[in-house]
């Protein structure tokens, strides 16, 4: 039989997981880039590969969206947001590259 603190444990367990690999990554991504061992495309490569890691650690520990099938809407509402405000960054660097361009 579980007791309720058992639950609350789990879950402080959880948050501290990923606030250690959130920190990990973090200064792995720092690292790169202070002391840079690679050539400068390796470096931005192996920044954005920590980055997507990253992505994946906040929402596995802190947004809780797994792959079970009970947490699949969860995912489908969060890449929607993000599609959604991909476009709207795009369409704003689309205008000001033109923008930039006619003033030129």
């Amino acid at each position: 039989m579980s007791s309720p603190n058992d639950g609350k444990q789990q879950e402080i367990r959880s948050y501290a997981i990923g606030y250690g690999l959130s920190l990990a990554l973090t200064g792995a991504a720092f690292a790169a880039v202070r002391w840079p061992n690679f050539a400068s495309k390796a470096t931005l490569a192996i920044v954005f590969g920590l980055a997507l890691i990253q992505m994946v650690v906040h929402f596995r520990f802190f947004l809780h969206v797994s792959l079970r099938k009970s947490a699949r809407d969860d995912l489908q509402l969060i890449l929607f947001s993000s599609l959604i405000v991909m476009l709207m960054v795009a369409g704003t660097l689309v205008i000001l590259f033109n923008l930039h361009a006619r003033m030129m």
